[in-house]
Order: structure tokens, then C-alpha cells, then sequence
């Protein structure tokens, strides 16, 4: 038989090669399946080969902590509000219900051609967020016309855009703060409620719940006199959206001095002034720039503490770090920042350092600033966590190994007992192994963390694929010696036929898993939903293509 003669006879059987050649690939040649940011480097900047694969492994093979609970918050839809109100409407909700800015927002939808309201604080009752969308003037659309707020309007979620925020604000959360391999993703129970996971390998639920836990909300706060009877007030005069460039955590030697450097924007619309200028005007208008410079003394850097009770005659003009709604540090003006504020050439180069007691602080506040602010908090009276430790996480690993050989042997053992035929025995071993290698490539290449949910998806896998091809050698060689062509196709055919029916029932009964919220099922179902479907598009036809070299006389 002649090579294309060849290919087009066992076209099948050259598949099975390669498919196995580039999972093989996938597994084992470095830079394969992974980003150059994966590579690490010795002293001497060569690769270390600290995985001999190129799988990547979940929380369940590699120790971490997860952490799911749902947003908090509540949610009115299609409410008539024009565009150019939807500031005030939003100011006047908060105002009513006694809110930050930050726990209300008033959102667009370009798809549904409809506004939103989402107010997210967990002791605000649904007839309170009516009343006050009720005193704003706020309505419903409906098909006949605009109604009245009511709390059956109101709904307890937020929206998905919410949603889609915070998880991209966890992301980089965790990005910012060095952990790699983290993840954050949305999951849907049968109930409707949408909880967001959070996934990151090498801590404990604690660590990982302190990280959640602040919604990252930073301010710059000018505390001065101003208020009624000569007390001070509280004027918020920068949030994170008028920072167009956040530095690093640093350390000033000189001055002793833990900060962040920050970039106000400088940009502005026409006839309007940028918030740079806002600012600088804020700080002239305040008297920071005059009378107010250097005088901050509330502030106890040793004991970290802040003395607002200072007697009456005491004033003060102290520029606030704030950290939702936590003072985290009080300074004065320095004397050449407020000699260039108060000639009005800060804005021209709107750049200062956020200065803050530790380097702690200073890290956690350059995590926030770039990571912005959770939209919603998160509910963690109705959490679920999991964590397991890296030193079990690797006994898990052995294991996991370990019983993969044993169901390979066991299952070698059962085929060599049942058929003690090594023309038939051997190649269904080697199709079914062939079948576990792609799986795992398949995985290496779309870098799939494995979790022990998917080592009992790839046992499974074994099982039922060496099943259908028992039943492929049982209807092939159940009537006699197979000695031609034409008899071998008619008795696989119809061996495939049921092999095809059993793996159309296990894709159907596993879908719902793979689609549905329910945890490590989920990745039990994908794998072999996965392994299914290779074994009927790839391994049966190939294991079809070599039985007829071996039994018939071609």
C-alpha cells in the first residue's frame, strides 16, 4: 500500500498521532502553553524549570483560598430620568438616605435604552429607597405611561454591569497586590443570586478576606475651619476619578516619609476648569495656601491616633487621607506646595504625594488607587470560603498522580484478563492513555487550572473510555475471526452506533453541571464532557482503524 493510499485508509489512526503529538507539545515544550510573564529566572536570569509540565493547578492541587459571597445592594429600573439630571437625581438619593456618593449610582443602559438606580448599603430598607426616589421625583415607565416608586419595585441585586466592575476591580486588586494566578469570576445559583468568586493561590481565607473586605474607596479630605460657630467641616476636594497617574508605595529617606505620588487631571472641558484647577482653587478658598500652612498638629504618628476634640481656639487646616470613610492620615500644607498653589501654578504640573505612617499603608493605599474602588461590598454574613494549605495541597498532588496510575494499571490488568490478546489489549491501553494525554494538553494549552474535581473527571474519563472500547472488540470479534474488510466496518459500525447513543446520553446528563453553579461538579462534568467527545471524534475511530490492521487481512 502505497503512502496516500495509506493516509486515506487510516486517515483516522494519523489523527489520533497528531492530535497526541501536540498535546505532548502543549505539556512539555516550555514557553508552549505559557505568557513570557510565567517564565521565572534564576540570579543569573536563566529559566527555572519549576514545573516539568506546563499545566497550571487550582486551589485544590496548589494550596490557596477562595472566597464567594454575593454584592450588596439594591436595584430600580426603567425610571424616567433625563440625562442631563442624572447627577442631581443621584445627589438628592444620597442626601435623602444619608449616604456617601460612593453607595449610590445612577447608571445608563444603551441596550434597554433605560436608567437605573442602585443604592449599595446593607441597612437601607426597600420602602426607604422608594421614599426617596419618591421625594427626587422619580418614576417608573411602564407600557401606559409613568407611575410612582413603590418598594415593590425595588429589587435585592445589583446590576451586571456592577458586577462586570467589580470583578475587573478584584482582578486588578489582585494583580496590584502580587498575587499571581488569582481570579475573580460571577457565578449564578438556581435561586437567581449572582455571587462573585474570588480564587487566589498561596493564602488564607483570612488574608484573602482582608483583601475584600475594604471597598478601596480613597479620598483626599480638607478639614478646616469653616463650619457653623466657628467649628471646622469636612470638604472632600479629590477622589480617585481625578487622578489621571498613581505612583508606587515609596519611602522618602530625607524626610522620613512613607507616600504614594499621585497625578491630578489636568484636563478639562471647554469653559470648565480641570479637576487640577478645582483643587488648587479649593486650597486658596480654604486658606491652606495662606493662614492655614503647617498648621496640622491632630495627628499622633506615634500612637496612630487622630484628636478631633482639640479645644475651640485650636484651628486647624489638615489635608485628610481617607480610606472608606477611615482616617488613615492628617498632614498640613507644605510651604512650597502652597506657594505654588497660591500663585496658581500647581495646575500647570498638578502632581503631590499622599502621604500615609507606614509602608504598609503606603502599599495597601497604591493597591486601592489603582485597582479604584469596589463598586458594591460584598456580603460576607452569606460567604463561602475554602482554603487548603500548600504542603497538603502538594499530598494531594502525589495522591492524585498516584491513583492515576493505579486506575491505568488496574484497568491494563481487567483488559489483559478479559481478551488475553495483546493484539487487541495492548492498543486499547495505549488508545485510552493516548485519550488522558490530550485532555491534559487540551488543558495546558488553554491553561486550565486543575483541580481535584478534574482528576476525578480524568479517572472517570479512563473508565468509560476503555468501557466503549470493550464494547468496539466485544461486537467486532463476538462472531468469529474477523477476516475481511467488509465484514470488520459492518460490525464496528454498529459498535459505534452505541458507543455514539451512550455518549450523546453522558454529554446530555453532564451538561447541566458544566453550566450551572455547583462548585467542583462543574469541573468534574467539563472533563469529561471534554474526554466524551475526543473519544468519539478521535480515539474509537482511530482504536477502529488499527483492530482492522491487526484482525482483518488487508
Amino acid at each position: 500500500m502505497g503512502p496516500i493510499a495509506f493516509v486515506k485508509e487510516y486517515w483516522r489512526f494519523l489523527l489520533l498521532v497528531v492530535f497526541v503529538t501536540a498535546a505532548l507539545s502543549a505539556l512539555f515544550v516550555p514557553g508552549f502553553a505559557m505568557g513570557d510573564d510565567d517564565v521565572v529566572l534564576d540570579e543569573e536570569n536563566q529559566t527555572v524549570d519549576e514545573n516539568p509540565t506546563n499545566l497550571e493547578y487550582g486551589l485544590g492541587l496548589e494550596g490557596g483560598a477562595r472566597i464567594s459571597a454575593p454584592p450588596v445592594g439594591m436595584t430600580v429600573s426603567d425610571l424616567a430620568i433625563e440625562h442631563d439630571e442624572q447627577n442631581d437625581v443621584q445627589s438628592a438619593v444620597q442626601q435623602d438616605l444619608g449616604l456617601e456618593p460612593v453607595d449610590v449610582t445612577v447608571r445608563f443602559h444603551e441596550e434597554g435604552n433605560y436608567f437605573t438606580i442602585e443604592v449599595f448599603d446593607e441597612d437601607t430598607t426597600e420602602s426607604e429607597f422608594a421614599g426617596a426616589l419618591q421625594a427626587a421625583d422619580v418614576e417608573v415607565v411602564e407600557a401606559g405611561g409613568e407611575r410612582e416608586v413603590t418598594g415593590d419595585d425595588v429589587e435585592n441585586r445589583v446590576t451586571q454591569d456592577t458586577r462586570d466592575q467589580m470583578i475587573e476591580t478584584i482582578e486588578l486588586r489582585i494583580n496590584e497586590a502580587g498575587l499571581s494566578g488569582g481570579t475573580a469570576y460571577e457565578e449564578a445559583t438556581l435561586g437567581g443570586e449572582h455571587y462573585i468568586v474570588t480564587e487566589v493561590p498561596g493564602m488564607t481565607s483570612d488574608e484573602l478576606h482582608e483583601l475584600l473586605t475594604d471597598r478601596g474607596d480613597v479620598r483626599v479630605v480638607a478639614y478646616h475651619p469653616g463650619g457653623e460657630n466657628g467649628t471646622h467641616t469636612n470638604d472632600t476636594v479629590l477622589t480617585r476619578n481625578d487622578m489621571s497617574q498613581i505612583g508606587s508605595a515609596s519611602y522618602d529617606d530625607r524626610y522620613g516619609q512613607h507616600y504614594v505620588s499621585v497625578t491630578v487631571d489636568d484636563t478639562s472641558a471647554e469653559g470648565e476648569r480641570s479637576p487640577a484647577e478645582e483643587y488648587e482653587a479649593a486650597m486658596n478658598e480654604y486658606g491652606f495656601t495662606s493662614q492655614g500652612v503647617g498648621q496640622c498638629t491632630i495627628q499622633d504618628r506615634q500612637a496612630d491616633e487622630f484628636d478631633f476634640d482639640h479645644p475651640e481656639g485650636d484651628q486647624q487646616w489638615c489635608l485628610l487621607t481617607m480610606v472608606d470613610d477611615d482616617v488613615v492620615d492628617a498632614h498640613p500644607m507644605g510651604d512650597d506646595l502652597a506657594a505654588s498653589m497660591y500663585n496658581e501654578e500647581w495646575s500647570a504640573n498638578p502632581t503631590f504625594r499622599m502621604i500615609v505612617p507606614t509602608q504598609q499603608d503606603a502599599h495597601s493605599l497604591a493597591v486601592n488607587l489603582h485597582s479604584g474602588a469596589l463598586s458594591a461590598p460584598l456580603d460576607f454574613d452569606r460567604d463561602q470560603q475554602y482554603s487548603i494549605s500548600p504542603a497538603l495541597a502538594d499530598q494531594f498532588k502525589e495522591y492524585s498522580l498516584l491513583i492515576g496510575v493505579l486506575s491505568i494499571l488496574t484497568v491494563s490488568g481487567v483488559v489483559f484478563l478479559r481478551y488475553r490478546d495483546k493484539r487487541v489489549a495492548l492498543p486499547m491501553i495505549a488508545t485510552a492513555m493516548a485519550e488522558v494525554v490530550i485532555l491534559l494538553g487540551f488543558a495546558a494549552a488553554i491553561r486550565m487550572p486543575l483541580d481535584l474535581s478534574h482528576v476525578a473527571g480524568f479517572i472517570a474519563v479512563v473508565g468509560t473510555g476503555v468501557d466503549d472500547l470493550v464494547i468496539i472488540a466485544d461486537e467486532v470479534m463476538d462472531e468469529g475471526d474477523v477476516n475481511s474488510q467488509r465484514v470488520f466496518e459492518s460490525r464496528f459500525r454498529k459498535a459505534f452506533w452505541i458507543i455514539g447513543a451512550a455518549a450523546a446520553t453522558t454529554i446530555i446528563a453532564m451538561s447541566p453541571l458544566a453550566v450551572l453553579s455547583l462548585g467542583d461538579l462543574r469541573g468534574f462534568a467539563i472533563i469529561t464532557i471534554l474526554g466524551v467527545l475526543i473519544g468519539v471524534l478521535i480515539t474509537r475511530p482511530a482504536y477502529g482503524d488499527i483492530l482492522q490492521r491487526l484482525l482483518t487481512d488487508k
